[in-house]
């Protein structure tokens, strides 16, 4: 990486060894703002004249300079919304994702629980129908409980 030449630096080379080349031209048109040098440049590079007049015109005309930063600002501000606006729909992206990945697991999971309650209603009905054979067979040994004890008290008469 070039250092940047000191403007002091510039300045002394400027004002003792003048405008040499295009490259000590360019420099004066971007970093002088001294009459005598801008002269001194326009009379040995007239093209710059031109650029120099557009920068007049510019420095007189505020309120135009005013409207191109003002435009700038405004353009600079669309693209802000812009980005936000896809940084917003990349998380509102990222978070649909993970809320599509969460409801799967939940469904997963609801599956499941109604596997599981389709298995407790299985055994329900089986304890239901063992319950019903055992009530059927304590009532078949109560009957045969008083028939013994019928039988019983018959063969004690």
């Amino acid at each position: 990486m070039s250092k940047a030449i000191p403007i002091d630096i510039f300045r002394d080379r400027l004002h003792n060894e003048g405008i040499k080349d295009d490259f000590d031209a360019w420099l004066t048109f971007l970093g002088c703002d001294d009459i005598e040098y801008i002269s001194t440049l326009i009379e040995k590079y007239p093209d710059f004249k031109p650029m120099y007049q557009d920068l007049y015109d510019i420095c007189l005309n505020v309120e135009e300079v005013m409207q191109m930063f003002s435009k700038e600002l405004q353009e600079l501000d669309h693209n802000t919304v812009i980005y936000m606006i896809d940084e917003l729909q990349d998380q509102l992206d990222e978070t649909k994702g993970q809320l599509d990945e969460t409801k799967g697991q939940l469904d997963e999971a609801k599956g499941q629980l109604d596997e599981t309650k389709g298995q407790l209603d299985e055994a329900n009905a089986t304890i239901s129908e063992k319950d019903a054979a055992i009530s059927m067979k304590d009532a078949t040994i109560a009957d045969l409980q008083l028939k013994i004890k019928e039988l019983e008290s018959r063969l004690s008469k």
